[in-house]
């Protein structure tokens, strides 16, 4: 089958031509952002092929066509920079691994027909932008691969499923195949994750991401689910048994005042621990550590252990 090529602002795409349309069967360039044209040579682009974009590591945003039906094996497996993905929201064959190790992956949006390119992304309503967080998650926090449903994301049964996968990873114990990654020598002898304390920290730290994402993008949420997952929260903040819900806040998102916000808002920062919310931020965070003061009323006494910090510009 002949190949055929056609220019991107800063790449090349590769086709075929079949009979029932176009499939693209490869990708070399460095655009950040790509639009997959609707037809080429006056034949509608159908298939994206097995790997055609794998491992194109610059790649940040990719918009389908309409026109797309079937994405084959590890189509855009390994692109380490893809942060978001737009396809139609339309049933869609797909293979196996196709969006693999794309790690930074958050957003994978499922648009109706009239909508294309950046006019997709800047039209989706606030339900919409939650449904493509959880539809990204699915495919990597959650590892499951059969939630990747463009049709039926954001439906009440997908949303169901999603929260039965998330219940299920929460509900897994610790420490669980701690044991199996030893026997199997997953991780070399004597590194950190050998230790079961960190092993069990980090545990603990995805269930606090994922537990954040869903309260964060929480429609469709059922109120006992809510609940469920702010009590694991707040046992897991600044002064509990283990402080990995601040730990994630504080070293992942330093700077990010939604999270901060979140905290407050759903008792994870308190009275009990604000002053020592405020001494582990240190000299780090100035702006947040101000907007954390004002967003409790600057009370006399957090207002002490606040001068009594040192700041640095």
């Amino acid at each position: 089958m002949k190949t055929h090529e056609t220019e991107t602002k800063h790449g090349v795409l590769q086709y075929e031509i079949r009979e029932d349309g176009v499939i693209l069967t490869g990708y070399r360039g460095r655009d950040i952002m790509l639009v997959i044209p609707e037809r080429l040579e006056d034949r509608p682009v159908t298939v994206i092929g097995k790997k055609a974009f794998l491992g194109a590591k610059e790649l940040q945003q990719l918009f389908l066509p309409e026109s797309i039906v079937s994405i084959q094996d590890w189509a855009f497996a390994c692109c380490s920079a893809l942060t978001t993905l737009v396809l139609p929201r339309k049933k869609i064959d797909t293979g196996q691994g196709i969006l693999k190790d794309c790690s930074r992956l958050r957003q994978i949006a499922a648009v109706s027909g009239e909508r294309d390119g950046l006019a997709s992304l800047e039209s989706l309503s606030g339900t919409e932008e939650q449904v493509s967080r959880l539809l990204a998650a699915a495919m990597g926090s959650l590892d499951a691969f059969y939630l990747f449903e463009p049709l039926e994301a954001g439906s009440k049964s997908w949303l169901e499923r999603w929260d039965a996968r998330m219940l299920s990873l929460l509900s897994k114990e610790d420490a669980e195949g701690f044991s199996k990654m030893l026997l199997c020598g997953e991780e070399d002898y004597g590194s950190k994750e050998n230790n079961l304390d960190y092993y069990i920290g980090q545990r603990r730290r995805f269930k606090v991401r994922l537990a954040m994402l869903r309260l964060m993008n929480d429609t469709g949420l059922a109120p006992a689910v809510r609940e469920d997952l702010l009590a694991y929260l707040r046992a897991h903040t600044k002064g509990g048994a283990s402080e990995e819900t601040w730990e994630v806040v504080l070293e992942e998102h330093g700077d990010e005042r939604e999270y901060y916000r979140f905290l407050l808002d759903h008792d994870c920062i308190n009275d009990e621990n604000f002053s020592a919310v405020l001494e582990d931020m240190g000299e780090r965070h100035t702006e947040m550590k101000a907007f954390l003061m004002n967003a409790r009323g600057a009370r006399p006494e957090m207002e002490e252990a606040f001068a009594a910090l040192s700041f640095d510009l």
